[in-house]
């Protein structure tokens, strides 16, 4: 069995495309594939700072509790040097 050039020549694209079609569905499957992970990163990432934000609103409503106590001490406290000393302000 004899190869002749033009039958070298078919081969050679034959191989050529199935190796061009191969690394192109390895690289859209690749792509893909990628993208959904990032995407579900992305998601958790979401619900991390929704979670950090929720957070943050429980300790400023604590810390203005706080606040809120600390000028009614500081009414009580003036009210009493007032009552008991005669200070005025």
């Amino acid at each position: 069995m004899t190869v002749t050039e033009p039958q070298v020549w078919v081969l050679i694209g034959v191989f050529a495309a199935i190796m061009l079609g191969g690394f192109t569905l390895t690289t859209t499957l690749i792509l893909n594939a990628m993208k959904a992970g990032f995407t579900a990163v992305d998601a958790k990432f979401e619900a991390v700072d929704a979670k950090f934000e929720a957070m943050d609103a429980k300790f400023e409503a604590g810390f203005d509790a706080v606040g809120v106590k600390l000028e009614h001490l500081d009414r009580d406290v003036s009210a009493l040097m007032r009552h008991t000393f005669g200070i005025a302000e």
